[in-house]
């Protein structure tokens, strides 16, 4: 089997009204995406998203002709233009969804059939007032959610626990609450320095009053000892991962011990075949690996197989902060994914990765 082509179509959805990313400065009035396809010379078509792969298109030629099933000379070949241009695993989905199919299996058996859904916790995206994030908590826990992470501006850190705070108090103490204070990484021009050390401590005291059950990304990637301190001395959990641009600085970070729990996304950080050896590595030592998953439905779909094949936990996230982060938003070329009333998010039983594209959607957001 050989590659024979690798399409990219890039889309925008216009967002109206706009979403509030609370690690971005500027409202967003559109979504981009970026649908992957592979086709083979046997008429197997794989795909996958997450990334708007910009740039990619100079180095297609390194892809066509090879064989897509050969998958860690795959990877071996992101992998070397990682260093050089974008972010460009997106590929490497596609490449599995072709190889599921050839099986006739789901990726997740692929990656160790260890479960067929998961538990979801609704990921919130948008900075809230405390009584809508309290309403917004009941709202998640009534759908079947056992668990909620609510992001913190470190510009507004009072506005940030008092949210969480009211939150708590609207859902009871039977129900999970995570943090995510994003200062692991940067959107792009964000020179703002990260918050130091000692409010970073003190933040993470408040929140374990309140028995948030992590803290995400509460220092730059470089502070591992800043990281330890918080965790030695506050009790809480700190997790983190989400970009890690590779593999090498993961495994770092995973022999320091910096993190409770290991969230690279497949699709932004290091791919699916080595997120699978980073769920390995963590399990041993004893901590745990659940993916970012804040990219698209596609994307969302890619973790969910690897996360599933290797019996992640203890969480899926599941992006959904509505009204301005709602399923049809996130997953708009494609059906999207729900969780059922339990709260899990099931593994298509699909050859595969299980996508159905919209193609019609797909024509009308194309750029």
């Amino acid at each position: 089997m050989k590659i024979t082509a690798i399409r990219l179509t890039r889309m925008v959805l216009p967002l109206d009204p706009p979403f509030n990313a609370a690690w971005d400065p500027e409202p967003r009035t559109s979504f981009p995406a970026t649908l992957v396809e592979v086709e083979t010379d046997e008429g197997v078509t794989g795909v996958g998203s997450g990334d708007t792969m910009d740039g990619f298109e100079a180095y297609e030629h390194l892809f066509i002709g090879t064989n897509p099933l050969a998958i860690l000379n795959q990877v071996r070949r992101i992998e070397t233009i990682n260093f050089h241009g974008g972010r460009y695993w997106p590929l490497e989905a596609a490449l599995w969804d072709i190889i599921g199919q050839v099986a006739g299996l789901p990726v997740a058996t692929l990656f160790g059939g260890a479960r067929d859904k998961l538990i979801a916790y609704a990921s919130c995206g948008e900075l809230k007032t405390p009584p809508a994030r309290a309403e917004s908590a009941i709202k998640a826990k009534e759908r079947g959610f056992k668990a909620m992470k609510i992001r913190i501006s470190r510009d507004h850190l009072e506005e940030g626990v008092a949210a969480v705070r009211a939150a708590r108090e609207a859902v009871g103490g039977d129900f999970d609450l995570m943090v995510d204070l994003n200062q692991m990484w940067r959107m792009s021009g964000d020179i703002e320095p990260a918050l130091e050390l000692a409010k970073v401590h003190r933040l993470a005291a408040q929140l374990a009053e309140l028995n948030v059950r992590w803290l995400e990304e509460p220092l730059p990637q470089s502070d591992v000892r800043g990281a330890q301190r918080v965790r030695e001395q506050t009790g809480i959990q700190v997790s983190g991962g989400e970009m890690v641009r590779s593999m090498p600085e993961m495994m770092a970070l995973i022999e320091a011990d910096a993190y409770d729990i290991y969230q690279p996304d497949v699709a932004l950080s290091v791919g699916m075949y080595r997120a699978r050896q980073v769920a390995e590595t963590a399990n041993l030592k004893h901590r745990a690996f659940t993916p970012h998953t804040w990219s698209n439905g596609l994307g969302l779909l890619a973790n969910l197989h690897v996360a599933a094949g290797v019996d992640a936990g203890p969480y899926l996230e599941f992006p959904y902060d509505p009204p301005g982060w709602t399923p049809e938003r996130r997953d708009f070329f494609m059906e999207p994914l729900h969780t059922d009333a339990d709260g899990y998010l099931r593994v298509p039983d699909r050859p595969g990765l299980g996508a159905t594209i919209d193609y019609g959607a797909v024509e009308k957001y194309k750029i």
